[in-house]
């Protein structure tokens, strides 16, 4: 296995930090526009909830609700391999304590909670930039689709593996085909993640998903312990699970207005590199500049200092966010505005 060493950073930057990019820029107009999350910047509607959700503990009722919910939206045969938890970063800090000392291949460049977290625990770490490379490693990690680059590997080169344990990370799949997924035939070595902030726009919920085999399902559920997910995070992530409606008009928002961004990000002389439906990975020789400029215009996108020429949009929502961007990065109106042949109208 061709070997990258990993060296964990000592302080990890992540998208949606506002606190420390308004201490940057301290007169920049507000309230910021963020596009550094990635997150669905139109959330799930979140309508009242009953008192006694705020009030009782979590009831295993409520748990189970949300786990056949999951079940159904991901295409789960065995319901018992769905693991709720508060966010997949819990996950993602368990699994390496679950597993014994091993080498790691993760395909990078990619999240970088992942090295962190296997180098924390004491594993042999190792970036590959193919997964061709990882094959002699004992567990393979890869985000699918790829965070931030796009890359979106097919499930027959996964399946393919033979390392002990493949994580496959799916925080950005809900929006592909159900056959890019791992889900609905999982296999015996594998646990895949799946996040509902992302997708649904409710990043503060914390709630997100491991699907896995059996004995290890069991023992991340033992490991996160009783009332692992809040009784409201129950209730909305139940709700949105089930609401196919909105997460079809969701899925059409996002491709006209991805289709907006480009040409806005292609009028600033922005190379495309990667997407997903709810980023765009774009390069640009002066990209430090330009996200300072963006800043003292109060938007906030997301830079890489092991990638300097990298900036990660996430998606604006509607006409007054993208008129924000345009405007910080100088681009006439009618670029943005105008539509493509067959694309529907803005959300």
């Amino acid at each position: 296995m061709p070997i990258t060493r990993f060296e964990a950073p000592e302080a990890v930057e992540h998208g949606g930090d506002l606190g420390a990019v308004e201490t940057r820029y301290p007169d920049a107009p507000k309230p910021w526009l963020d596009l550094s999350t990635g997150l669905n910047p139109v959330g799930y509607p979140v309508r009242e909830l009953a008192s006694d959700v705020w009030q009782r503990l979590p009831s295993r009722d409520a748990l189970d609700a949300l786990i056949d919910a999951a079940a159904r939206r991901y295409g789960v045969v065995d319901r018992n391999a769905l693991v709720a938890a508060p966010g997949t970063q819990a996950v993602i800090q368990l699994l390496p304590r679950l597993t014994p000392t091993a080498r790691v291949a993760i395909v990078g460049p990619t999240y970088a909670e992942h090295s962190i977290c296997w180098q924390r625990a004491g594993h042999e770490v190792a970036i590959v930039s193919d997964i061709a490379e990882a094959e002699a490693a004992d567990v393979v990690v890869a985000v699918n689709p790829d965070n931030p680059t796009g890359r979106l590997l097919p499930t027959s080169r996964l399946r393919a593996l033979r390392a002990s344990l493949l994580v496959v990370d799916e925080a950005f799949i809900d929006f592909f085909p159900a056959e890019a997924s791992l889900a609905v035939d999982l296999p015996t070595n594998t646990v895949l993640l799946r996040s509902l902030g992302k997708t649904y726009g409710l990043g503060g919920l914390r709630l997100g998903f491991a699907i896995a085999p059996l004995p290890l399902a069991g023992r991340l559920k033992e490991e996160l312990g009783p009332w692992a997910v809040s009784g409201p995070a129950l209730e909305v992530g139940r709700r949105a699970l089930d609401d196919q409606l909105w997460l079809e008009g969701a899925r059409e928002r996002l491709r006209v207005e991805g289709e907006r961004l480009d040409r806005l990000l292609q009028a600033a002389d922005f190379s495309l590199l990667g997407a997903v439906p709810l980023f765009r990975l774009a390069s640009h020789p002066e990209a430090r500049r330009l996200v300072q400029q963006l800043g003292r215009a109060g938007v906030h996108a997301r830079s890489f200092a092991h990638q300097p020429t990298w900036v990660r949009f996430g998606l604006p929502a509607g006409d007054q966010a993208f008129a924000r961007l345009a405007a910080a990065l100088q681009v006439p109106q009618k670029v943005w505005q105008t539509r493509s042949a067959g694309s529907g109208g803005s959300a």
